[in-house]
Parts: structure tokens; sequence; C-alpha cells
């Protein structure tokens, strides 16, 4: 077992059994039923990705759980972890983008699921052509990896797909993606937030830690935990607010929620770090012209753009660092990067 209280103990056997058991395809979680997640139409998905998502067998996508396909850019030859794999379908799609030389392992709670996406892997390989499979499932809390036999600086990088609210410690899934990450490693990985501390009552109901409402945290605690375990401050990718249409909202009360794709870096934070002049040399599948790192910041093919320190030191020490030539690396200056509200879409004060 993945935890040492009681009350959390009690969550995570709850959420194997609402996963597991009660809730068998996405038609029947209730946040697809009571709630509106987007705010305006769905983006384009670029070619490659809703290529990757053609292949995956109809069994497999009438059993995914997630809120949308949470897929960063340059994968190619990559190793991915997934966290909360379920049925395995960002796997399957993910094993596609990564090619045949990289590799993909999905991690999950629930036997369950974890059978049912292992039966998949054999049909995924020969649709993809090829000679063996780079996908594997095992069986794990996420907030002990080490118990499925995960190790130190194995992974390029970690994705999630709303599932770490369901987690009762989110402190210790940062901290077991933060170890597993290779240095210059990616977290991406979509997630419900609160506008503030979620309320205890909402937190002892067992079906609102289901759908996400209870376990869901608040952004700025996001921001404290990133940074206390290592990683470098999130930086938002795409937010949309979820509007609560039926009588959860007697439940949840004034509590704001949305749903936001962050990303997290493994990249030293340091007062060496240095603010640089950079240029995008348009190398990324599906980027041609333009990419955007995250909210904030959007690089044109030749164009000189100036970042922050700490994306300076990102760019410079992860897989981007193929993508991007430094023109100038200028002396340090101390700034601290400032997290965006995921709510207003501004920096926070």
């Amino acid at each position: 077992m993945a935890c040492s209280k009681e009350k959390e103990c009690q969550i995570l056997e709850d959420m194997k059994e609402y996963y597991g058991k009660t809730i068998q395809n996405k038609d029947e979680l209730m946040i697809n039923n009571s709630t509106s997640t987007c705010d305006a139409p769905p983006c384009k998905l670029p070619r490659h990705i809703a290529g990757a998502l053609e292949l995956i067998h109809p069994d497999v996508k009438a059993k995914s759980y997630g809120c949308g396909m949470t897929v960063p850019e340059l994968l190619e030859g990559t190793h991915v972890l997934d966290l909360g794999s379920g049925a395995g379908h960002d796997c399957f799609a993910l094993a596609k983008l990564v090619g045949e030389t990289g590799h993909v392992t999905g991690v999950d709670m629930t036997e369950e699921q974890l059978e049912f996406a292992r039966r998949y892997i054999d049909y995924h390989r020969e649709t993809f052509g090829y000679s063996k499979p780079n996908t594997d499932f095992v069986m794990a809390y996420i907030e002990k990896l080490g118990d499925a036999g995960l190790k130190d600086d194995t992974f390029d990088v970690i994705i999630s797909n709303c599932v770490v609210n369901l987690s009762p410690d989110k402190r210790a899934v940062l901290k077991e993606a933060h170890r597993v990450l290779k240095p210059g490693g990616e977290m991406y990985f979509s997630d419900m937030y609160a506008d503030q501390v979620v309320p205890d009552h909402i937190k002892q109901h067992k079906v609102l830690w289901g759908e996400g409402f209870a376990g869901a945290l608040w952004w700025e605690d996001l921001v404290r935990i990133t940074r206390e375990v290592g990683f470098s401050t999130p930086r938002l990718v795409k937010a949309s607010n979820i509007n609560i249409k039926t009588s959860i909202q007697d439940l949840t009360g004034n509590v704001k929620y949305v749903a936001a794709t962050y990303r997290l870096f493994k990249v030293p934070q340091n007062d060496n770090n240095r603010p640089a002049d950079v240029v995008y040399n348009g190398s990324v599948t599906g980027h041609d012209e333009v990419i955007a790192l995250d909210k904030h910041n959007t690089f044109k093919v030749g164009s000189v753009a100036e970042v922050d320190p700490e994306l300076s030191a990102i760019i410079q020490q992860s897989r981007f660092a193929s993508a991007f030539t430094v023109v100038t690396s200028k002396t340090p200056d101390g700034e601290k990067t400032i997290p965006m509200n995921p709510f207003s879409g501004t920096r926070a004060a």
C-alpha cells in the first residue's frame, strides 16, 4: 500500500474500486455528464497525433477515461512513463509517436485495467508494423513507483491524464516523478485544479473523489510543491473552466475548478541560470513553423526571442536543445519565473 495514514489508504482503495469495477466506460463518469470543460471549440490535433489515435483499437478507445489527449512535443525515440495508464489508450498512441526505438511504460493500481491493456499490446505492435512491442504495463501506486521496480533517472518524459488529482498524496506523486525522470526530463500532465483549498466536506465525499473534485489541488499549492521537490516552476500550457451544470454544485459550493495542462522540467534551479536570446529551427514534428512551449512563450522559425533564465536552462538542458540555437547568453540577473494563474490566464502576483 502506498499510504501511511488510514484515511489516505481508504481513498486509494475507493479509487481502485471506482475505476476497476464501478465505472466501465467514460460515459458513466458523472463529470462527463454534469460539467462542461471547454469554453471554446476543441483544438485541431496535429496530423501525426490524430493519425496515431486513429490506429488505437476501438475497445481501448471505449475504455478511455481521460480528459482529452495529453501529448507533449518531440517524443521520437524517447522513453515515456504514463501515470495512471488505465486501459492503455494514451500509452498505445504514445507507442506510435515514440517510434520503434522508443518505449512506453504504463503504471496503474487497478489489476482489471492492466489486464485489459495487456491484451492489446500485440494488436498495436502489428498495427504499427514494429518487430517487437515497445509498450509494457506495470502495477503500482503512483505514489510509490519503486514498488514496480522503476529506477532513478530512467524516463525522458512522464505524462498523466487527469489522474494526479485522484491521489491523496500529491507530494509523493511529484517527488516520485522527479526521481524517475532523467536530468532534463519533463512531466507533462493534465489535471483538475481549484481556486482555493478544497473544504473538508468535499474531501469526505467518496464519489467526488472518484470524479476528481475532492482531490483537486489549489493551483498555488501545485506551484509550491513542485518547487519543493525540485522541479522547475510549473509552466501553463492550456486551461479551460469547468462549468458545473447540475446538483454537483450543491456539494462543491463556491469552489471553482479548471482543467489545466502544465509542464515541469527536472533542471537545476539556481541563480546562475542566465536569460538568453534563442532561435527555433523548426525541427519538431508537427511544428514546422511555430512552437509554443507554454501560454507565454511561442517561437517562430528563424526569429530571435528572449527567454527568462529558467526557460533558458530548460531549453538548453532538455530534449528541446536540438530544436533551438542560443544566440546570446546574457548575464545572470536573478529574475524568477512567475507562475501563471490558470483561472485568469495572467501571471500571479
